[in-house]
């Protein structure tokens, strides 16, 4: 239908020389300085091809999908469908059925607590999660804990932010029913082996769930050679709209959880003495969807397929690695999280200057970075902090920014000297 082909056909290849000219936010300057924009980990740029898909739906064929038999509610339908069909080839999954729309990373690891924890985790059982979790990977298993009095187990990290596999390995038992694992670190950049913990969890039939919000902008996933049984990531991570997201889980899995929610849509017949739900992913999608955030992040997921992964991680590594030697040169400054294997993530405490202001600072410089505990606090005890500035960079990230950045920061030196 009409809807699928202008998607379609808006996909081009892309240069990364030349993609950040998609991103109308670079035009503007902030308190009379051009932006230099190092916040992604929090939230990536969107790009207009991204945008256009977005409004498109809103100002062509805005209706309700599943339900309709009108043109509008077809077309809106499709494209939805369509998204879901790329964001499965994105991570490589096996068939649509396994890509359940959620509002986010946070809904979808909640979903997996939900119907599976509850179901299959009671008194006495295991939950395995790492010391660098964002609270989103650790609350709703302290909530299942406490509800079931089961037990969260930590696999420790070493101080420059890289787990201790032996020590996971020795934590799993006849007891552990789960191990939920972040594939990259939003506050330190460590990318974690996640397909030898997957498989060190599979030798003693332990299902892995991956919060992978901070590695689908970066480099390559593929959910069935990771063969992880669950996958999360939100679509304002990778350059598409706030409040959408989705969760991958095997078919096999998602088979024999029960519903999250009940209403609309996640059913095929409703009686007062019984209801029938409807075929995956259906199931776990009820009510009325974000349809425009759902085609956004198809689109997003297109976007970045046009430019390719292997062309993202050369320059996100070479960004990294010009980021990392332009601050270790600023006296008081020390790097916090220095993992061998890392994404395009700094973060970093200066001697003397807390990070608030170091933040505040940089903003009247026109940088916008990220500052306090990023959602990881148990993290941040670990490492002896209170609280870290982070820059983190994308795709679109010039040099020049790094620099306007290094120049701020010397500026805040010399105000707190």
């Amino acid at each position: 239908m009409a809807a699928l082909s202008t998607l379609k056909a808006q996909t081009r290849s892309i240069d990364i020389a030349t993609c950040r000219d998609d991103f109308p936010v670079f035009s503007r300057e902030v308190h009379g300085k051009p932006l230099a924009y190092l916040d992604s980990a929090a939230s990536s740029q969107m790009p207009e091809p991204v945008m256009r898909a977005y409004t498109d739906y809103h100002s062509r064929y805005h209706a309700n999908v599943h339900r309709g038999v009108h043109l509008l509610s077809q077309e809106a339908t499709e494209a939805m469908e369509a998204a879901r069909e790329s964001m499965r080839e994105l991570i490589n999954a096996r068939s649509g059925k396994e890509v359940i729309f959620t509002s986010g990373t946070t809904d979808a690891i909640n979903l997996v607590m939900q119907t599976y924890g509850r179901s299959q985790i009671g008194e006495g059982d295991e939950i395995i999660i790492s010391t660098m979790e964002h609270h989103s990977n650790i609350v709703p298993w302290r909530m299942l804990c406490d509800e079931k009095k089961a037990v969260l187990k930590v696999i420790p990290i070493s101080d420059d932010g890289v787990i201790d596999m032996e020590a996971y390995e020795s934590m799993l038992s006849d007891r552990t029913r789960l191990v939920g694992i972040v594939h990259v670190s939003n506050t330190l950049g460590t990318i974690n082996p996640v397909k030898e913990i997957t498989r060190l969890a599979h030798s003693r039939d332990i299902p892995v769930l991956i919060d992978g919000a901070q590695a689908v902008s970066h480099m390559k996933v593929d959910v069935q050679d990771i063969d992880c049984d669950f996958f999360a990531t939100s679509g304002h991570k990778m350059f598409g709209p706030t409040g959408i997201g989705i969760l991958y889980g095997k078919e096999e899995m998602l088979s024999k959880m029960p519903p999250y929610r009940g209403g609309g849509d996640m059913i095929i017949s409703v009686s007062f003495d019984e209801v029938l739900f409807n075929d995956l992913p259906y199931k776990f999608e009820a009510g009325t969807p974000n349809i425009s955030g759902a085609i956004g992040m198809g689109k997003a997921a297109e976007y970045i397929q046009a430019i390719g992964y292997d062309a993202i991680r050369h320059k996100e590594q070479e960004l990294l690695k010009y980021a990392t030697e332009k601050l270790s040169a600023i006296d008081g400054l020390r790097i916090i999280g220095t993992a061998p294997e890392k994404s395009s993530v700094v973060s970093f405490v200066m001697d003397g200057i807390h990070p608030h202001d170091i933040g505040t600072i940089l903003d009247l410089e026109g940088v916008a970075v990220r500052t306090g505990h990023h959602c990881t606090q148990p993290l941040m005890d670990r490492l002896g902090v209170v609280a870290t500035t982070r820059a983190s960079m994308a795709m679109y990230t010039r040099k020049e920014e790094i620099d306007q950045l290094t120049a701020a920061l010397q500026k805040a030196v010399e105000i707190f000297k």
